[in-house]
């Protein structure tokens, strides 16, 4: 970024904020003449024509074609028959990661090891005042590579400029042989746990780093000023915006994500709802103190819980598998913590009314947490929503441990899509019954809370929602969809896009539909996704979207 750009784009998002302040307080407000679909508490569709709303912008009534249009207004917007619709809620986001994504070297999309080269020694000499270069979204499944990349393979284009990438699912990293000298790290070094460290001819590391491994390489790496945090904050609300989800959960908020919300939110530049999850104990408790806090800021922030993690990601082989890889004889994976530390982080986080989050991708991760909860329920008693994220790989006989204890499967219909070729070689065929297995998720009684894990995946829900009912991927396959009895109605899935994400959030009395009491968050867009082909609704256009009553982004 260019000197002085930080600065210059934060006071432009800042006037941009003044200007959409809310005035002052009068009669009720109505956005009238609209095509408007919502779901009831029962995931039944509502059609409507006009939504009242109050001041502070919260729904009053939902309007039929021959309802009486009140007199007194304060305000009234002719939508000009077009489709409105609740704004969507995202369960599994990572907003700063997000918001870095588009300020950083991005890899995702590239095809091949060269092409990713080739934009990575474009990017270093476009930007020779950068001390360390760092961006993400590599997938070496993508690039058909049949092993990861290395360092010998970045030392190439980027000379003794110091690298680290992340992968797409940020559960390795990728770093140069500059980098290895700034950290430090030789074939003497040991890989901490729930990390490790990939090897080359003499023991010495290859260049990429496993899960709890990055942190051997992040603790040189230099540190956003908070200038620059918030110019990602800016830049992550815009895109989310523009997808048309009005609130996120942020899984992992560092101090220093909960310092940019707050510096954001104090002046009124806190468009998108986060809920925050603590990025461990340790910061969730200095953020919080006892316990979660208020919601803040017009139910616009709240820290509700902590995030804890169970084991890796499959692309990286680091999911925690009760027998070994298919494609790797003799590894099962990565637990990060043992049964006992587990609970104990999970107990110390319920002890003062956290909510607890933890990703749990593998079965055998999954089998930890399930008994961890089972265990702590005789404890802490009461609705506690205990979250599983990702949920992805489940061995059938523990599918229906997820209905008991009011469990929240937090999951992302779009892992299915983009991970179906690499689960296939992962686990084999024999395993996969109980793989990205939503259906049975809502069979067996559990909650689905559908996201994206953006940056991980792109945020756009339009995607999600038709990769939960037709199990295909945006380029129609496989035909028929990949394990086609998974597969959820269209309503089921956008209910766990909406309802799903709010309440395993313990805002369903706040945002996630229209009605009355509810605040009034929605969209307006250029197709009714409701009938709208597979096809068609992954083309589905935001036009407008609005927080609160208001108006906080447009499609220009």
């Amino acid at each position: 970024m260019p000197p002085g750009m930080a600065n210059r784009l934060t006071l432009l998002f800042l006037s941009a904020a003044a200007l959409l302040a809310p005035g002052a307080a009068h009669a009720e407000a109505l956005v009238d003449n609209v095509a408007g679909i919502t779901l009831d508490a029962d995931g039944k569709v509502v059609r409507f024509t006009g939504l009242l709303m109050t001041p502070d912008g919260k729904v009053v009534k939902l309007l039929g074609p021959k309802d009486k249009r009140p007199d007194r207004l304060d305000w009234r917007a002719d939508m000009k028959g077009r489709v409105l619709m609740p704004g969507f809620v995202d369960a599994h986001g990572h907003v700063m990661e997000l918001g870095f994504r588009q300020l950083e070297l991005d890899l995702s999309g590239t095809r091949s090891l060269d092409e990713a080269k080739a934009r990575i020694a474009a990017y270093v000499a476009a930007n020779p005042e950068r001390k360390w270069i760092l961006g993400g979204g590599w997938n070496q499944e993508t690039w058909g590579l049949g092993r990861f990349p290395t360092a010998a393979d970045l030392d190439a284009v980027t000379g003794d400029k110091p690298v680290f990438l992340t992968r797409i699912d940020g559960h390795a990293g990728w770093a140069n042989s500059a980098a290895l000298r700034e950290a430090g790290v030789t074939a003497t070094t040991k890989a901490p746990a729930g990390g490790r460290i990939e090897k080359g001819p003499g023991g010495r590391p290859a260049g990429v780093f496993v899960d709890a491994a990055q942190d051997l390489i992040m603790k040189v790496v230099p540190q956003p000023l908070p200038k620059e945090r918030d110019v990602a904050l800016v830049k992550a609300q815009a895109l989310l915006l523009s997808l048309g989800i009005t609130a996120t959960a942020d899984m992992g908020t560092s101090i220093d994500d909960w310092l940019s919300y707050r510096r954001m939110a104090d002046v009124n530049g806190l468009r998108v709802r986060i809920v925050s999850y603590g990025a461990g104990i340790d910061v969730t408790t200095r953020i919080g103190g006892t316990g979660p806090t208020p919601w803040l800021y017009g139910d616009r922030l709240r820290l509700a819980g902590v995030k804890l993690y169970g084991d890796g990601a499959l692309g990286s082989r680091g999911a925690w598998l009760k027998a070994p890889y298919a494609d790797a004889a003799g590894e099962q994976g990565l637990g990060f913590q043992t049964d006992t530390v587990l609970r104990n982080l999970m107990s110390r986080a319920a002890m003062d009314k956290y909510q607890v989050a933890v990703h749990a991708i593998g079965d055998r991760a999954n089998a930890q947490v399930l008994g961890a909860i089972d265990e702590l329920v005789e404890t802490y008693k009461g609705d506690r929503r205990w979250r599983i994220e990702h949920a992805q790989i489940v061995d059938p006989t523990d599918l229906p441990r997820f209905g008991r204890n009011g469990i929240i499967a937090s999951m992302q219909p779009v892992h299915q899509t983009s991970d179906r070729i690499m689960a296939e070689a992962r686990l084999g065929p024999a395993r996969l019954a109980g793989a990205y297995a939503w259906r049975s998720m809502l069979a067996n009684g559990a909650k689905l809370a559908f996201g994206s894990d953006y940056p991980v995946e792109s945020p756009d829900p339009f995607a999600g929602w038709a990769a939960a009912f037709t199990r295909q991927g945006a380029d129609g396959m496989p035909p028929g969809g990949w394990h086609p009895e998974e597969a959820l109605t269209r309503e089921q899935a956008w209910q766990a896009f909406t309802q799903g994400g709010a309440y395993a959030a313990f805002a369903e009395d706040k945002f996630g539909r229209l009605a009355p009491g509810q605040r009034a968050d929605f969209i307006i867009v250029d197709r009714d996704p409701l009938a709208a082909t597979p096809a068609d609704l992954r083309a589905t256009k935001v036009q407008e979207t609005w927080v609160g009553g208001e108006k906080v982004w447009e499609r220009k």
